[in-house]
């Protein structure tokens, strides 16, 4: 087995990271830009934090090509709200364009073919043709750094979710109908396809 210590270029960090923590789920973040126009970006450093209350965390870098902090954190710690957007199948390429590195106060809905409508507590738009919504309130703020690939943990509380009816069953969101999507690492993207089923070991859970 190689070993390799963290102190050396922060690029092959990175790649140890994105080639090793797959597939990652993909939250596309919707916010509102200053003049009031759309944001939106993808980012795969993202997961659950929390269920009561219902808490989500991203992590977006300082951009590696500038130093400088993105505009979807730029807008969050803001306005103190955003949408959390979810990938299937069948928008992979919309999402795709959603990475360019548009000039500020440019529309990424325009800009990826997305559709952009209302949510229903706070000011950021979601993607229609996304099956899975979550409009959250900005809740904690935490800053590894200021240099490029330096990382900032964003979270915010679920007050609103929506789900495509064609997915949803009792309870359940069903994988197969929702098509997740997930990054790997350089320009790989992995399909869910593949479902496996092993009985857990929990005395008690919730989902079964």
């Amino acid at each position: 087995m190689l070993s390799f210590n963290t102190d050396g270029d922060f690029k092959d960090n990175y790649k140890f990271l994105i080639g090793s923590i797959l597939p990652r789920p993909i939250a596309v973040v919707s916010t509102l830009n200053e003049d009031g126009s759309n944001n939106l970006a993808p980012f795969s450093f993202f997961t659950a934090i929390s269920a009561s209350p219902m808490i989500i965390a991203f992590s977006p870098l300082i951009r590696i090509a500038t130093g400088k902090i993105k505009d979807t954190p730029r807008n969050i710690l803001r306005q103190k709200e955003f949408v959390i957007n979810f990938v299937s199948e069948s928008i992979i390429n919309q999402v795709n364009e959603c990475s360019q590195e548009l000039p500020y106060g440019e529309d990424e809905f325009k800009a990826s073919g997305l559709t952009a409508i209302d949510s229903e507590l706070i000011g950021p738009r979601r993607i229609k043709e996304s099956l899975i919504h979550f409009e959250c309130k900005f809740r904690d703020h935490l800053n590894y750094g200021n240099s490029a690939g330096a990382g900032q943990l964003l979270t915010g509380e679920v007050v609103k979710i929506h789900v495509a009816e064609e997915i949803y069953d009792q309870g359940r969101i069903i994988t197969n109908k929702f098509q997740p999507v997930g990054r790997g690492a350089g320009n790989d993207w992995i399909k869910c396809t593949d479902l496996i089923q092993l009985d857990r070991k929990m005395k008690a859970q919730i989902q079964k």
